[in-house]
């Protein structure tokens, strides 16, 4: 994760004047809609690695801000539901132990770490409480889609919002892939990714204000997979034809040159327009076990990397060569992860290795290895179980479902969520908007279920009552 950067003072008032632009949606547009439009536009608009911060509270920055506008929202404009949506307690013990279990961390790391000239200091209660606080605010944006985005039409809201978002992103994409990435510059004073990193086949990948351009990619994979269902269902949006939008997005996603959202926009688009829900439904939860169970495949050698390898040669020799070294890189942070294998090292730099001067020669890109590091395996399951449970929930809740159309958003959203996790293993994009959309399938996917058992029992109860009256009568003639 990329250090705090400094910006200008526009950068620091966007953020602080979050909220004053949440109140606003709240207060014009239903209530779904306005969360979708605070939380991704929060992630779209604000700039990266930009933050305040104050003794003893998290640091005030796009995703913070995002949950405190979100809340606010909440308390604002939040619906009266008639009933709660059904609970589920693996969900309930994994949210409890990712928020908690950084403080177990935090208090059997309070040993200081030497390496050469180098010693990495101990974390303790303080810093428990620290890692507490983030981990929460971080992840409310999933209690609150769980909580009040479970109505039928909440996920093609979130599914439309994130198209027209992607459709107004556009403009800037296109600017930078001309000009290079200077937005984040020109307007907030900082750089969101250094533009070498960006420079690929004689041009470059758009940042805007992300927090890299793999992170924009990523997000315009995402947007194209919800064109595709709209397009599937003969959808518009913004009273645009669904199929032109799709063309659009995917010839940007071509000049953003990154391959792995191309594959992912490509694969998953067709699925998503051509076959059905339930075949849909398989591939995601085949995509989130993949990703919950990454890190014991690598440390058992039974993920394929030499074949990844292979393959990857075959195409681009230098991305091969970049790959290699990815995976070289995990087996050296696994195996120094394995000293504290159930609740990691802790924060401030002691899951990283060094070499014999006190170097750093760590490269941590996935936030799955990231995660191991810090707060092991216990919190690795915890922050992954809470990605990919969702999509089990869905999976199982898609016989309920009462329309073609519903079935089509809800198979496509599971996707989406599917997707997030697996790019988890060789990236870190995880974000507020990450955890609304898993929530929101969560709240969902709770609703439909009590529905049908309602639905059931209006059912049971008028065979009954058609019984009832036939009795008497049955009674009668028996006479």
């Amino acid at each position: 994760m990329a250090d705090a950067a400094t910006g200008n003072w526009l950068a620091y008032s966007a953020i602080l004047a979050w909220p004053l632009v949440a109140i606003a949606l709240y207060s014009t547009r239903p209530f779904a809609e306005a969360s979708a439009w605070t939380v991704l536009g929060a992630l779209l608009l604000l700039p990266s690695h930009v933050s305040i911060k104050f003794a003893m509270i998290p640091a005030i920055d796009k995703t913070s801000m995002a949950t405190i506008s979100l809340l606010i929202g909440c308390a604002l404009a939040a619906p009266r539901l008639r009933q709660l949506s059904a609970s589920n307690k693996w969900i309930s013990c994994l949210a409890v132990v990712y928020v908690l279990s950084p403080v177990a961390t935090s208090l059997l790391n309070n040993d200081l770490v030497t390496v050469g000239p180098r010693v990495l200091p101990g974390v303790g209660y303080y810093d428990g409480i620290s890692a507490l606080l983030s981990q929460s605010i971080l992840f409310l944006p999933f209690l609150v889609g769980r909580r009040f985005l479970t109505r039928a039409g909440d996920l093609e809201t979130l599914l439309g919002v994130l198209v027209l978002c992607a459709l107004i992103y556009s403009l800037p994409m296109i600017f930078e892939i001309k000009f290079s990435p200077q937005l984040s510059m020109w307007i907030y004073g900082t750089f969101s990714a250094a533009t070498s990193v960006e420079m690929r086949y004689g041009g470059f990948r758009p940042v805007v204000f992300m927090i890299n351009g793999l992170a924009a990619a990523f997000f315009l994979s995402t947007a194209i997979l919800a064109t595709a269902a709209f397009w599937r269902v003969r959808g518009r949006v913004v009273n645009l034809p669904s199929a032109g939008i799709f063309s659009f997005l995917g010839l940007l996603l071509i000049l953003c040159k990154s391959a792995g959202a191309l594959v992912y926009a490509v694969l998953f688009g067709t699925l998503i327009r051509w076959f059905r829900p339930k075949l849909q439904m398989r591939v995601a939860v085949v995509l989130a076990i993949l990703a919950i169970s990454y890190p014991l495949l690598r440390m058992s050698n039974l993920f394929p990397t030499e074949r990844l390898l292979e393959l990857s040669a075959t195409f681009n020799k230098e991305r091969a060569s970049s790959l290699g070294v990815r995976f070289d890189q995990e087996q050296k942070l696994l195996a120094h992860a394995a000293d504290r294998f159930w609740l990691g090292w802790g924060r401030y730099g002691r899951s990283r290795v060094y070499d014999e001067y006190g170097q750093d020669i760590s490269i941590t890109d996935g936030q799955w290895i990231v995660t191991l590091g810090q707060f092991g395996f216990i919190g690795f399951i915890a922050q992954f179980g809470l990605l990919t449970v969702p999509i089990f929930f869905a999976a199982r809740t898609l016989k309920f479902v009462r329309s073609q159309r519903e079935a089509v958003f809800l198979s496509c959203l599971t996707l989406i969520v599917a997707l997030t996790a697996i790019e988890q293993i060789p990236n870190a994009s995880i974000s507020s908007w990450s955890w609304l959309i898993a929530g929101a399938l969560v709240g969902r996917s709770s609703a439909m279920r009590v529905e049908a058992a309602s639905a059931r029992r209006a059912a049971s109860g008028r065979l009954d009552s058609v019984a009832n009256v036939r009795r008497p009568a049955s009674a009668l003639s028996s006479v």
